[in-house]
C-alpha cells in the first residue's frame, strides 16, 4: 500500500494534480476512457443532462463507449476535424494528441470553455503524456486517461486522473481497491514501471 501511495503521489506531481487520490490505476488507456466517459454520463444524467460531445477521430475506446451510451438514450454529438486536423474551440471536444495524424489540440482553451459552463471535460491523453507538457490544473482538465506503454512503460497498465469531487462509476466491480473506484488487485510492478517511465519521459522530454 505504501508503495502504491508513493507511485500515486509521484504521478500526481508529474501531471500537476492537486491530490494523489485523484489518480486511479487501471489496466490501460481503454479502461480509463471507458470509466471517465461512463462516469461523466451518469453524473450528468443524475442532473437531467444527457448530452455528450466528442470528436469523430477519437480512439475506439471512446467511440465505442459513446455508441453504447447512445443506445442507452444519451444524445451524442461527434464534431468534425478541420483541414489542419484541429477541432475548433467553438466546436469543443477532446483528444489531446491524435494517434493517426499527430495534431495537438488547444486543450487549455477547451478546458476553460467547459469550466465556465460547468461541463466536465475529459481528455484522452494516451498519445500526449510523456511527449508534451501536461498540467491538469493549468489546463482545466477534469479527467484524463493515460496508458503506460505509450511512454515506454509496461503494457497493460495505465491510470485515470479524475479531479476531486467528480464521482466515478465503477466499471469493474470487486473489492475495495482504488478506494472502491475499481475492483481487482492493483498491478503493483506495472504501476512502479509506469511511474518510473513517466518520470523518465518528462525529465527527457526536450530531447
Amino acid at each position: 500500500a505504501e508503495h502504491l501511495l508513493a507511485c500515486r503521489t509521484e504521478i500526481a506531481q508529474l501531471i500537476g494534480a492537486a491530490d494523489p487520490r485523484e489518480i486511479v490505476f487501471t489496466s490501460g488507456g481503454s479502461e480509463a476512457d471507458n470509466q471517465a466517459i461512463i462516469s461523466a454520463a451518469m453524473n450528468g444524467a443524475r442532473k437531467g443532462k444527457k448530452h455528450l460531445i466528442s470528436t469523430k477521430f477519437e480512439h475506439h475506446a471512446v467511440l465505442h463507449t459513446l455508441d453504447k451510451l447512445r443506445r442507452q438514450g444519451f444524445e451524442v454529438t461527434l464534431l468534425d476535424v478541420h483541414e489542419n486536423g484541429v477541432v475548433r474551440v467553438e466546436d469543443v471536444a477532446v483528444m489531446f494528441a491524435n494517434n493517426e495524424i499527430g495534431t495537438i489540440q488547444p486543450i487549455q482553451a477547451f478546458g476553460a470553455l467547459c469550466r465556465e459552463r460547468g461541463i466536465p471535460f475529459h481528455t484522452d491523453a494516451v498519445q500526449a503524456l510523456g511527449h508534451v507538457p501536461v498540467n491538469v490544473q493549468e489546463m482545466n482538465i477534469d479527467m484524463l486517461s493515460c496508458s503506460a506503454h505509450k511512454f515506454h512503460g509496461p503494457r497493460g497498465v495505465g491510470f485515470l486522473y479524475a479531479k476531486r469531487g467528480i464521482p466515478l462509476t465503477s466499471i469493474i466491480e470487486g473489492g475495495a481497491q482504488e478506494r472502491g473506484k475499481r475492483g481487482g488487485t492493483e498491478n503493483t510492478p506495472g504501476i512502479a514501471g509506469m511511474t518510473a517511465a513517466l518520470r523518465e519521459a518528462i525529465e527527457h522530454m526536450d530531447e
